[in-house]
C-alpha cells in the first residue's frame, strides 16, 4: 500500500467490546516504522484501537482509551519480505479471563510470548464499530498519526463486528506441505459494521452482505498478481551487502548507491531444469547492468564486483552494449540501452542458455524457444541454480531499475499492453516465450 490507505466511517454503532480482524499481509521490512498500521479505528490520538508492525518487525495490538493504554506486543520478530503473513486480531473486553481480552494469531498460531501485556479492564468500550469513528486500513490517518502507512500489500481483509473467531476460520494447514494456507470463503457472521474487502484483486466494495464499502483515503490503489496463493519473486533487500541500494514499491524498484559496484538478486531462485522470464525497466541510467547470478552478493565474499565479473554471473551492460560472463566478453550482436528501455531476460536451465531482449525484440537474433541449439543465447553453467540480478556497473552515479516479475507493473505504472503468456501466470509487457513462465511459487511447482 505504500502511501495508500482505505477508509470507511460507520453510520451506526455496533459492538464496541468485541470484534475479530483478519488479513493477509506482505511488507517491505526496511520501510517499516513504529506504528506501521494494518488497521486503526478512531478519530483522536487519545482514543483508538489498532494493530501495527514496529520498525524492528514486532507486532502489536493496542487500545488507547481515556489516556490509558492496553496492549500486547510480540517477542517474535517478522522480517520475511517474500512471505505473506496471515494475521488475526481479536478484541473481547467482556471476556472474564483477562488474557483473552486481547489475542493475536500469526500463520495459524496464537501468539502467547509478549514483551508487553497490559490487559484492558473488563467491559471496556473501544472506538471500534462506533458511529462517526473512521476505520482506516493501512494507515492511522484519521486517528491523528500521520502518515503511519503500511509499507506493503494486503489481501482478503475481513472484520466481524461482535463475534470472536480464531485463525482456523480463515486458514488451514496444508496436509502435504505443512504450510498455513488461505481459506478463501470463511464462514463469518459480520454483525453491523463487519466487512470483506480486497478478496478478489483490489475490490474495496464490501463483498459480504453488509455493503460496508470503503474508499481510497489517499494515494493510489495498485493491483498486484502477488497473492497468498501464489507468491511472486521480488528483489531481495537482504542481499544488500554494502547497504548501498534502496528498495521501494514492493521491493520491485531498486536504486543503486554510489558506494560500490553493486548488484541485487531476486528473492526466489531459478532451479536447475526450469525456464523463467522477467522484465526490467530502466528508470535512471548510469551504467546499469542486468542478468543472472549464482549467489547473493554476500555469497561472493562481499566483493565489490560488477555483475558480469563475478564467478557464475552474466551481465548485460547497457552503456557498453555488450554481455559479460565471469569477466569475459561474450560474442554476439547486442545493443546499448538507456532510460525507459525494457530489457527482457529468459533463463533456460534445461538447456543452459540465457537470452536478452530489448523493447520486444530478442537480441543477437535470439530465439528462447530454440532449445539445445540455443540460437542467439549465452551459454551458462550446467547443474546450477541462478537468481535474476540487476545492478550498476560503477561506483559512481545511481542507476535505477523497476522489475516486473509478473505483477504487471513497473513501479506503479501498469504495462501498456500485456503480451501473451501461455502459462497464465503473471502479466508482462511483451510475449512470454513458449515454455517459460513467471518466477513465482506456482511457476516453481509446474
Amino acid at each position: 500500500m505504500a502511501n495508500t490507505y482505505l477508509t470507511r466511517t460507520p453510520s451506526s454503532t455496533g459492538n464496541r467490546r468485541k470484534f475479530t480482524f483478519s488479513a493477509w499481509v506482505k511488507f517491505n521490512f526496511n520501510q517499516l516504522a513504529n506504528n506501521s498500521r494494518i488497521f486503526s479505528c478512531g478519530s483522536a490520538t487519545t482514543s483508538w484501537v489498532g494493530a501495527y508492525f514496529n520498525s524492528d518487525g514486532t507486532l502489536q495490538l493496542a487500545i488507547v482509551e481515556g489516556g490509558s493504554t492496553y496492549d500486547i506486543l510480540t517477542n517474535a520478530i517478522y522480517k520475511d519480505e517474500n512471505a505473506w503473513y496471515h494475521v488475526v486480531f481479536v478484541v473481547d473486553t467482556g471476556n472474564a479471563t483477562a488474557d483473552n481480552r486481547l489475542r493475536m494469531y500469526v500463520n495459524g498460531q496464537e501468539q502467547t510470548s509478549f514483551s508487553n501485556r497490559n490487559n484492558p479492564t473488563q467491559d471496556l468500550d473501544t472506538q471500534a464499530n462506533t458511529a462517526s469513528k473512521p476505520i482506516d486500513i493501512g494507515s492511522a490517518e484519521n486517528v491523528g498519526y500521520s502518515p503511519r502507512y503500511f509499507p506493503g500489500i494486503m489481501s482478503h481483509v475481513h472484520m466481524s463486528d461482535g463475534y470472536v473467531y480464531d485463525a482456523s476460520t480463515f486458514g488451514l494447514t496444508d496436509a502435504t506441505t505443512g504450510e498455513w494456507t488461505i481459506n478463501t470463503a470463511p464462514s463469518i457472521t459480520m454483525g453491523t459494521n463487519g466487512f470483506t474487502i480486497l478478496k478478489d484483486g483490489m475490490t474495496i466494495t464490501d463483498q459480504s452482505t453488509n455493503s460496508n464499502n470503503f474508499s481510497v483515503g489517499g494515494g493510489t490503489l495498485t493491483k498486484t498478481e502477488d497473492n497468498p496463493s501464489n507468491v511472486f519473486a521480488t528483489m531481495n533487500p537482504l542481499d544488500n551487502y554494502y547497504q548501498s541500494s534502496t528498495f521501494t514499491e514492493g521491493n520491485n524498484t531498486v536504486e543503486h548507491g554510489q558506494s560500490a559496484w553493486t548488484y541485487n538478486t531476486s528473492t526466489l531462485k531459478i532451479p536447475e531444469a526450469t525456464k523463467f522470464y522477467c522484465e526490467g525497466k530502466v528508470i535512471a541510467m548510469n551504467q546499469n547492468t542486468c542478468g543472472i547470478a549464482t549467489n547473493v552478493t554476500t555469497g561472493d565474499g562481499g566483493s565489490n564486483t560488477a555483475l558480469g565479473n563475478i564467478t557464475g554471473g552474466v551481465g548485460f551492460r547497457g552503456n557498453q552494449g555488450d554481455v559479460l560472463k565471469a569477466g569475459s566478453t561474450q560474442s554476439g550482436t547486442w545493443a546499448t540501452f538507456t532510460t525507459n528501455d525494457i530489457i527482457q531476460i529468459a533463463c533456460d536451465t534445461v538447456n543452459n542458455k540465457l537470452y536478452f531482449g530489448k523493447n520486444g525484440t530478442w537480441l543477437n537474433s535470439g530465439d528462447p524457444t530454440s532449445g539445445a541449439s540455443g540460437t542467439g543465447a549465452v551459454s551458462i553453467n550446467d547443474n546450477t541454480d541462478y537468481f535474476f540480478a540487476f545492478g550498476d556497473n560503477t561506483s559512481g552515479g545511481r542507476g535505477k531499475w523497476s522489475i516486473n516479475f509478473g505483477n504487471g507493473y513497473f513501479g506503479t505504472t501498469a504495462v501498456s499492453s500485456a503480451g501473451t503468456n501461455a502459462s497464465n501466470l503473471g502479466i508482462f509487457e511483451y510475449d512470454v516465450p513458449t515454455g517459460y513462465t513467471a518466477l513465482c511459487t506456482k511457476g516453481l511447482n509446474e
